[in-house]
């Protein structure tokens, strides 16, 4: 019996590392994944556990390829963004990959902007809401001062996606999806690298950037297979909906963060909706696309646990859940708010929110999650409104962790009646994606 011919996918998200395998018709047929702890970086901060993830993937390939039962005739990588990894003259990592929560100092930060023209007027050239270390290309500002024993050892910076393509094929490349994810790196007036990059001579460990669809080789020890450059799994998200839709839509991506994007806004950002967390990415092709993030996978986790706690409920109590429209009426009608948020800043989107949680004054655990889901829906409106304004759409498809929550669905219907919602066909949309992406490919 002949093997299935197949293109591999590494997805590597902040908590799950995935290895998925598609068939011609990029149907999924095989799939894997592990988390790894974190490690502390020099100053005792969480990082990413880059080598131990590198070990698994070598390791998980390797077998793929050995596979009776599939040839693998392609591979591609999807990553989360807002991360950097600095090789040495070796290609060997010369420091930590840094986690974008790490604090970045305010002092060192406000000099940045200094030196930039202010915080507003930089933001606003490089389509980046002042994110400190999520604004991934200022890692490299804060490793050039307050570390500058590691940044004299670095001789090139990759972006997440595209070091893992490095570690499997040699190849140092840039890719548009990747530099235009916050970094503070991309003037989109000059449609270049901001003058920062130069005067602080960055860009010379700045790999070329080529197409996102360009194809490399793997290692010879690897198959020499063809291979993609990788690409931020937002932007890889999008390329299933953009293939198979032919009316103007939306995807609300779903998971840690939730990212609302709008392929048919072109508009240039204004300074209201940078403090609003609203920004431009750049597509495969390097054109700007406007979108919105909200932290609500973490909020979300953070308060359901306090809810667990206090209402001793078993894991899992929210997904049995489903949508009562009696019960949402019950809690949207009650005056003033009762969900203070751990992460989420409702003062940006010009809302109220509770002093404090009080669970106490819930009698039972529905009221209090619905409560809690009601309040975090009227900030995901709030978002979602951003990239709609201007470029309005007829359908939002969402996608990820969230699409499954019923309640968390239907209270967004209520709240645009205007919209057809759809949760998506799409649950490994970024993975898809990065597949789709090879099929497109011109080779380098």
């Amino acid at each position: 019996m002949s093997k299935i011919p197949v293109t591999a996918v590494f997805d590597i998200g902040k908590t799950n590392k995935k290895f998925f395998l598609f068939d011609e018709n990029l149907t999924e047929v095989h799939s894997s994944y592990i988390r790894l702890d974190e490690i502390p970086d020099e100053d005792n901060f969480p990082s990413e556990p880059l080598a131990p993830l590198e070990e698994w993937m070598l390791r998980t390939f390797k077998e793929a390829l050995k596979s009776p039962d599939y040839q693998i005739m392609r591979l591609n990588f999807s990553c989360h963004g807002a991360s950097f990894v600095h090789t040495d003259e070796n290609g060997v990592p010369a420091t930590p990959l840094y986690d974008y929560l790490k604090p970045f100092p305010e002092d060192l930060l406000s000099r940045f902007y200094e030196e930039n023209g202010g915080k507003m007027t930089f933001c606003q050239a490089t389509s980046s809401p002042p994110l400190a270390m999520l604004n991934s290309g200022l890692q490299l500002y804060f490793i050039k001062y307050a570390k500058p024993d590691f940044f004299k050892k670095i001789k090139h910076s990759f972006h997440f996606p595209q070091y893992l393509s490095f570690l499997f094929t040699g190849e140092m490349v840039s890719d548009y999806t990747s530099i235009g994810c916050h970094t503070g790196l991309w003037d989109y007036e000059a449609n270049d690298y901001h003058e920062w990059v130069n005067r602080e001579e960055i860009r010379k460990l700045l790999p070329p950037i080529v197409p996102g669809n360009t194809l490399l080789k793997t290692k010879p020890e690897l198959g020499n297979i063809p291979c993609g450059i990788g690409v931020h799994d937002s932007s890889s998200a999008l390329l299933p909906y953009i293939k198979q839709e032919t009316e103007p839509f939306a995807l609300l991506s779903t998971g840690t963060w939730a990212i609302c994007i709008n392929p048919f806004n072109k508009t240039k950002l204004t300074k209201k909706e940078l403090k609003r967390d609203c920004l431009q990415f750049l597509s495969i092709q390097g054109d700007p696309i406007k979108i919105s993030r909200l932290f609500i996978g973490e909020e979300h986790k953070y308060q359901v646990e306090k809810l667990y706690e206090h209402f001793q409920m078993p894991l899992g109590t929210y997904k049995k859940l489903k949508f009562s429209e009696t019960l949402f009426e019950r809690v949207r009608d009650h005056k003033g708010k009762r969900i203070h948020f751990q992460y989420l800043k409702p003062d940006d989107y010009g809302l109220d929110q509770a002093i404090e949680n009080d669970w106490s004054r819930f009698s039972e655990f529905n009221e209090a999650y619905y409560t809690f889901i009601h309040e975090l829906t009227d900030l995901q409106f709030a978002a979602i409104k951003l990239v709609l304004d201007n470029a309005p759409v007829g359908r939002l498809f969402i996608d990820g962790g969230f699409n499954a929550n019923d309640i968390f669905v239907e209270m967004l219907r209520k709240k645009l009646p205007e919209l057809t919602i759809i949760p998506s066909d799409f649950p490994n949309g970024s993975a898809l994606g990065a597949a789709m992406l090879v099929s497109m490919e011109q080779m380098a």
